[in-house]
């Protein structure tokens, strides 16, 4: 594995950045379609903004004290919390209070205009104000309408949806810890994240469908139903083996080794999954014999005597750091990792050519954000707009709304709006 210096990156990543954004690039693959994003906090927001970055227009709907998010600090950003910044890019700010009748009237106008419809309210909340699916869809035979809720809309639709939540009862927390230990949760909202992907896949699906008949349709995803899909093979192993997963720590229930090992300063990870990876590793490692070794010949074999592995490979790790390891490993080919904090990650990237950080925006409105993780060879994503104030929009999108007949939501594109309203 090569490694480049810093100034190599640097230059590598002005050069890919002038090179992806510039101004002949083609519209994005979205380009054309009409979000109306009436969701808040994480699932909704970070779908919304994926699918923003695509060249779809996005119009956040806020009430008049804002997304929950934007005051969920520390950490914080002249003022600003950075959770509400990570999921908020290429959006317009638009107050609405459903509970005035002129602004009600231009939420209903705005889901009529849209492709895209999107909320996460407690499932039925939108009824009362003639904005749930049947409402939306008597106006917009064509709208795709997407619900996300904690735990569907049965028996339910009345639990709150928060992520924490879903973790524990899903039993993702019963597999997370060390196994004499305490359940913890994952260090991120993991189910708002993945039901905000499968609500994209969900909206993506749906649109090829109408492109086809013409017909919208009701799209729903819960935490809870990506969270039992989002186990995969825990989930599976109860379903179909009868088995209940507990907690291994970091240790997999079917492989060894696959976890943190120690070396001479730190832990490395190395997930040797197969017999050839294996021989490699203990080629490296000096341990020639390990492979001829009956107890360790095959993957079912090193997973039942693990306890008699690892004292052996541990001992030659010690031998060196984890980060000389890494190196000797990954060169062979050998899949291995140290246990990095974030900034660690974040330094990675951009070392391996990943080029994680883009500046959105320009002049004192520059925020330096996540690149948006998917490539394409002919329609990449964009990273134009800053997250927007609250209300940063509001003149015109109202304007626009208002107008008749019917403007093409592309004029929604040529500026922005710098009122900011609190």
């Amino acid at each position: 594995m090569n490694f480049i210096s810093k100034q190599d990156i640097d230059v590598a990543e002005h050069n890919y950045e002038k090179n992806t954004q510039g101004t002949n690039q083609r519209h994005g693959p979205l380009d054309g379609l009409l979000i109306a994003d009436f969701s808040r906090v994480l699932a909704g927001p970070y779908c919304t903004m994926l699918l923003g970055d695509l060249g779809a227009t996005v119009i956040k709907v806020e009430s008049p004290s804002g997304d929950d998010t934007r005051a969920w600090m520390p950490p914080e950003r002249d003022g600003v919390a950075t959770y509400y910044l990570a999921i908020n890019r290429n959006k317009r700010s638009v107050i609405l209070d459903f509970n005035n009748p002129a602004d009600l009237q231009l939420a209903r106008e705005l889901a009529a205009r849209a492709d895209v419809f999107i909320e996460n309210f407690k499932p039925g909340g939108l009824k009362r104000f003639g904005l749930d699916y049947d409402a939306v869809q008597q106006r917009n035979t064509g709208i795709i309408y997407a619900s996300i809720s904690g735990f569907g809309t049965a028996q339910g639709a009345s639990l709150p949806g928060y992520d924490l939540i879903v973790q524990a009862m899903s039993g993702l927390m019963s597999l997370t810890g060390d196994p004499d230990g305490p359940a913890y949760r994952s260090g991120i909202s993991v189910f708002d994240v993945m039901a905000g992907l499968h609500a994209a896949i969900g909206i993506l699906a749906a649109l090829n469908h109408r492109n086809h008949t013409g017909e919208g349709q009701h799209v729903e995803v819960s935490l809870f139903a990506s969270a039992l899909s989002g186990m995969v093979n825990q989930t599976s192993a109860y379903v179909a083996g009868g088995i209940i997963p507990t907690r291994m720590g970091n240790a997999h229930p079917s492989l060894f080794p696959y976890e943190p090992l120690p070396t001479a300063d730190l832990e490395l990870i190395i997930a040797a999954g197969n017999n050839r990876q294996f021989s490699k590793m203990c080629e490296i490692l000096d341990l020639p014999e390990l492979p001829r070794d009956p107890r360790f010949a095959n993957t079912k074999d090193r997973n039942r005597n693990r306890d008699a592995l690892r004292p052996l490979l541990v001992e030659r790790l010690r031998t060196r750091t984890a980060q000389e390891w890494f190196r000797r490993l990954s060169a062979a080919g050998v899949p291995c990792g140290p246990i990095n904090n974030i900034e660690g990650g974040i330094a990675f990237a951009r070392e391996i050519g990943l080029h994680p950080v883009v500046e959105v925006g320009a002049g004192d409105d520059a925020l330096p954000m996540i690149r948006h993780p998917i490539s394409f060879s002919l329609t990449p994503p964009r990273h134009k707009l800053p997250p927007p104030a609250l209300g940063q929009d509001n003149e015109q999108i109202r304007a626009w709304l208002s107008q008749t007949p019917r403007i093409d939501p592309q004029e929604l594109k040529t500026t922005r709006g710098t009122s900011e309203q609190n």
